[in-house]
């Protein structure tokens, strides 16, 4: 080899050499940075790997009524989860064997079960059953499995593996009473995304994305009290995510407690004159169409007629709460929305919204008294008021002669009260153009707070419907392209003549508020509507001296430990500004109702002179439909009105259980009162707040005695 060669050589091996030497450098600096200088970073970042956060959902609030019985509770319920972190790590044969023996023991679908393991908003995901929980939390599959389901689970993890079976708490219905009152209470489902997302940005520690938050009634009104603040809790897992043990936990905070002014006996005695009243009614041949009566709905309320607290609160077609519970289903959930089923979700007393029939006189009366009108005024009651064309007739025809209000009260007399009606249409509003023109009776029922809400903390409350001038003048805007393009074509066989005929008219003079307009409105009739929750407070305003107040369920909040956080006062919201001697005249006449007026025929043997009920009865005429019949009823203590949709006459559909619900409320036992028979011990709802004691139980507040007359 050549001198020249063998300097090359030596050179390569250097150059060969001094690489080497350099990887070994480069990989030692590199080792002795992850080992020394950066090893605590990297060490904490492996543990990070092995631990995983599990969030511990709060135990949820009470709801308790004014005695402390418990309303909505808690249970514990086993409940199966799959991890979704380990059925991840299976093959796509192990993982679908694995969800049909977790199908098999828990009686679900393979399929049903996958789409509970969607998360919310992936491609493919089913909204009502997919999960919009922490990627990182067990997805629950199935709620209240038998325990030996759950233990047998427990007892073959080989057999599944990421399978839990845990005990959670759930909400329960006690029921005191046999109450169901699901309108009130409402019900909980899990958070959305869009909530998660909005709870973040406000730093909402209280939710997470497995939380459940209310959705209606007090569950959702009081939402932020009752649902508590969840806990968490770190795990260590082995690769294949089995918990090896507890790291770390930080304790959740149960949710408080609401006390309510719901009185569970009364709610019980409530809710099953309502359901008898339908059924007896759906059971009675209507003599004016020839058929039974639908009796589709209806709805009964008892307030405290000088604080407007919601004593009891029934609705009809109701529901179970129950059946959110864990999750419902689409086929519950679309009887629940069921126009055939009637509509359960829907709380008539809140939100269902009727003509107010002949209970709307009392205020009609109020009104004429103060614009011209006098208590001894007299007019005729005939069988029928002529206006224009059209003769609008007495009920049943009947004929009195003249009388005064009283009397017109008493017997419930239309055409008193058409004449008033049309005197005052006459008197200020015949140009049917001038949408501003004076009204006495329209603005004696907006006095009244009717045409707005009442403010009951429960939401979803409907407005209800004032039909002035202003509103007619709008809806024809709203309708007239409709109506007027029906009327220009010629009658088609799918087009009734009646439609055709009312099309051209409307298209023409809808807008206009005619003579008809004004008497139907002077009897509760026509277009304008009200809720039973605005009847209550209307009566409830002539039993106090007329304060309107806001209705309340809620009395306080109170803390885990029994601690009074905050107490809802009532909330006085207006003043009917109407002299005391019309409220005491009108009083009176509605004293006469009860005992020998419309009602009296319902209270034969009634103590009226121990419990004086004041009543107005009515029964509300809807076109293609039975007639709607309504009681409306107070004392100086409470306020009971009931109505029945389709249920013919107001005392003769809800009459018999109106009475019943006196005799519950004050003790009456035949033609006596025993009061301590009353359903509220003292007769009248309690001030003070249920007990909350230390070990948990609760104790009912102190009885208040209360003598005189009511």
């Amino acid at each position: 080899m050549s001198a020249s060669n063998a300097q090359r050589s030596r050179l390569r091996l250097l150059v060969v050499q001094a690489l080497v030497f350099s990887l070994f450098a480069t990989l030692f600096v590199r080792l002795y940075y992850l080992q020394v200088i950066g090893g605590e970073t990297y060490q904490a970042k492996a543990a990070d790997q092995s631990v995983r956060d599990i969030v511990v959902q709060p135990q949820r609030g009470l709801v308790v009524d004014d005695q402390g019985r418990p309303l909505v509770a808690n249970r514990t319920s086993w409940v199966i989860s799959l991890d979704r972190f380990v059925l991840d790590k299976l093959s796509s044969q192990q993982r679908a064997e694995l969800v049909r023996r977790v199908g098999v023991v828990v009686d679900a679908r393979p399929a049903a079960i996958e789409e509970r393991l969607v998360t919310c908003g992936d491609a493919g995901s089913v909204r009502e059953v997919c999960w919009n929980g922490s990627p990182y939390q067990p997805v629950p599959v199935a709620v209240d499995v038998p325990k030996s389901v759950a233990l047998s689970i427990l007892e073959q993890p080989e057999d599944y593996p990421g399978v839990l079976a845990e005990q959670q708490s759930v909400r329960s219905y006690p029921r005191p009473f046999g109450v169901n009152l699901a309108h009130v209470l409402g019900y909980l489902s899990p958070i959305t995304e869009d909530e998660y997302d909005l709870a973040r940005e406000r730093d909402d520690r209280s939710l997470n994305g497995a939380s459940a938050v209310g959705r209606a009634g007090v569950e959702k009104e009081y939402d932020e009290w009752l649902r508590g603040l969840p806990g968490y809790r770190r795990v260590a897992v082995d690769s294949m995510g089995r918990v090896l043990g507890d790291d770390s936990m930080v304790e959740s905070t149960p949710g408080d407690t609401l006390v309510t002014s719901i009185d569970a006996k009364v709610q019980g005695v409530v809710e099953r004159e309502l359901a008898r009243s339908i059924r007896t009614q759906r059971a009675t041949l209507d003599k004016v169409t020839g058929r039974r009566f639908a009796a589709d709905a209806g709805a009964a309320i008892v307030l405290e007629a000088r604080t407007g607290r919601v004593v009891a609160m029934a609705s009809q077609p109701t529901y179970d709460p129950g059946v959110w519970v864990g999750g419902i289903s689409r086929k519950e959930l679309d009887r629940l929305y069921s126009e055939k089923a009637g509509t359960p979700l829907l709380s008539r007393a809140t939100q269902g919204q009727y003509a107010p029939g002949s209970t709307w006189k009392p205020f009609m009366t109020a009104g004429a008294l103060q614009n011209g009108y006098s208590t001894s005024t007299t007019l005729p009651c005939p069988s029928g008021f002529q206006v224009g064309n059209r003769v609008f007739k007495n009920y049943e025809s009947g004929t009195y002669g003249n009388i005064g209000f009283a009397k017109a009260l008493e017997v419930s007399c239309n055409t008193f009260f058409y004449r008033i009606g049309h005197h005052f249409w006459q008197k200020f509003g015949s140009d049917v153009a001038d949408v501003d023109a004076r009204d006495p009776l329209v603005a004696e029922a907006k006095k009244f707070g009717f045409g707005s809400r009442t403010g009951i903390d429960l939401p979803g409350e409907a407005p209800g419907r004032i039909a002035d001038r202003r509103w007619k003048r709008a809806y024809y805007e709203a309708q007239k392209d409709y109506y007027c393009k029906i009327a220009e074509k010629p009658r088609g066989k799918d087009t009734s003549d009646f439609l055709h005929r009312f099309a051209r008219e409307f298209c023409i003079e809808g807008f206009a508020y005619r003579a008809g307009d004004a008497v139907n409105f002077s009897i509760g009739q026509g277009d304008t509507i009200v809720t039973p929750l605005q009847l209550a407070r209307a009566y409830a305003a002539l039993s106090n001296g007329g304060t309107l107040y806001a209705p309340t369920v809620a009395k306080a909040i109170v803390s885990p430990e029994g601690e009074v956080l905050r107490r809802i006062a009532p909330r006085k919201v207006g003043s009917v500004d109407v002299p005391q001697r019309y409220l005491r005249y009108i009083d009176a006449a509605l004293r006469g109702v009860a005992r020998q007026g419309t009602m009296a025929w319902k209270l034969g043997g009634f103590p009226l002179d121990d419990v004086t009920i004041r009543a107005k009865t009515g029964s509300a005429e809807v076109y293609g439909k039975q007639s709607t019949g309504w009681v409306a009823s107070y004392t100086k203590d409470y306020v009971v009105v009931m109505m029945i949709s389709q249920g013919g006459t107001g005392s003769g559909s809800t009459g018999d259980s109106v009475r019943a619900i006196w005799e519950t409320l004050y003790g009456v036992e035949g033609d006596r009162v025993v009061p301590r028979r009353a359903a509220i011990p003292g007769t009248v709802p309690p001030r003070a707040l249920p007990s909350f004691e230390p070990d948990g139980s609760i104790l009912p507040p102190r009885v208040e005695r209360k003598g005189g007359r009511r």
